[in-house]
């Protein structure tokens, strides 16, 4: 075992409950325990922060780019890194990097970026969202209705031989662009499925999730809504409790008064979760960007086409909670779940991520009492410091 460091702060969020006065200890990367200040094993070396909160690292399923940099544009491994650090400066120690609908060369690209940014590894880099082509036209959003095709058997074979090289692969698609048994082949296959992109009814979007899905692509956003006779694909997400969806708090996407009434009428255990579904954006001086050919204007905070439709976010996760607690009103310890936790577990990952336990990964944030980012660890490393 390498040398023991213990970090110890004067509140520690361990990703269920609080600890004051308290370190976290680790060593190899890992989280080894969390004691008292006074209980640090001997020989540890020691770091001690003045002021704020040490909580777990923020797990982020759907970022399309960072830094300056779009998958969509450039599907490479480089690419990842450069995201993955990006988001770390806001507290992301674990990203899905997601490529939105594009050709086949391009999507196979971004798998072989994937695989290599795994292979490195890239700090930070979970593994890969595709969020298409497999999706309802309309309800295609920001994403080009010329490249949105169903399912076939041979994107199905592939998609689970991605899974078995990358470990962590998401795939979000409409009802209507895929089979029940198509979608439990890929579940059984070790593909997380989401939902998403679709106007599929309450009734459809159910069949789907019992056939494997567990996952809603950011809730309320391109999907069928919650209606008094028709609930929808916002209804079944919100009904059923195996499944977990994410959200974007940007204040753009989702009206905080709707936010909060979907956090009340969520049934467990599937818990909503935070998203950025940040453009390249994000860590940059950009304000103008390309999506597959098209302008994208960066504006008041909004990311738009020419006709004004959402294209991403230009929001970061440490930003994301701020607005659930100042707007949504959220608790500081559950907004930090939904950033952390509740992604990890719908993932399949919070032994491992999302929280601060034995054996957890050693990915933490040192947070300020105004909630801003001063440090990032990522495996017990350094990743960021303000």
């Amino acid at each position: 075992m390498n040398q023991l460091t213990a970090i110890s702060a004067p509140t520690i969020f361990d990703g269920r409950r609080w600890h004051e006065d308290s370190a976290v200890v680790h060593a190899d990367g890992h989280v080894t325990t969390i004691v008292p200040e006074r209980d640090v094993p001997h020989g540890a070396t020691v770091r001690r922060l003045g002021e704020g909160y040490l909580v777990p690292g923020f797990v982020d399923l759907q970022v399309n780019g960072g830094g300056g940099v779009l998958l969509n544009d450039d599907p490479s491994g480089d690419a990842i890194e450069r995201i993955c650090r990006a988001h770390a400066a806001y507290g992301t120690t674990a990203l899905l990097a997601t490529l939105i609908t594009d050709t086949p060369d391009m999507t196979q690209r971004a798998i072989e970026a994937a695989k290599a940014a795994i292979a490195l590894p890239v700090a930070g880099c979970l593994g890969l969202h595709l969020e298409g082509p497999h999706l309802s036209k309309a309800r295609c959003g920001a994403h080009d209705p010329a490249l949105i095709r169903p399912a076939t058997d041979a994107d199905i074979d592939r998609l689970i031989d991605t899974a078995r090289n990358i470990g962590n692969l998401l795939v979000t698609m409409a009802p209507e662009a895929v089979t029940a048994a198509q979608l439990k082949r890929l579940v059984d296959g070790g593909v997380r499925i989401s939902l998403g992109h679709s106007a599929a009814g309450y009734g459809e979007a159910r069949a789907m999730m019992e056939a494997g899905a567990h996952m809603v692509t950011h809730l309320f956003n391109a999907m069928s809504p919650l209606g008094h006779r028709e609930p929808g694909v916002v209804g079944a997400a919100l009904e059923t409790g195996s499944v977990y969806a994410g959200l974007i708090a940007d204040g753009h996407h989702v009206d905080p008064a709707t936010m909060a009434i979907a956090l009340r009428a969520k049934k467990g255990p599937g818990k909503l979760f935070l998203v950025t579904d940040a453009m390249s954006t994000i860590g940059s001086d950009l304000t103008t960007i390309t999506l597959n050919g098209r302008q994208v204007t960066r504006a008041d905070g909004r990311l738009t086409l020419k006709d004004g439709t959402l294209a991403g976010a230009d929001i970061d996760m440490m930003a994301s909670i701020r607005t659930l607690i100042d707007t949504v009103g959220v608790p500081l310890d559950e907004a930090l779940r939904m950033a952390s936790l509740y992604p990890a577990e719908a993932m399949g990952l919070a032994q491992t991520h999302g929280c601060l336990k034995a054996a957890s990964r050693a990915d933490f944030v040192h947070v300020s009492p105004a909630l801003d980012v001063l440090e990032v660890w990522i495996g017990g490393e350094t990743a960021h410091r303000a």
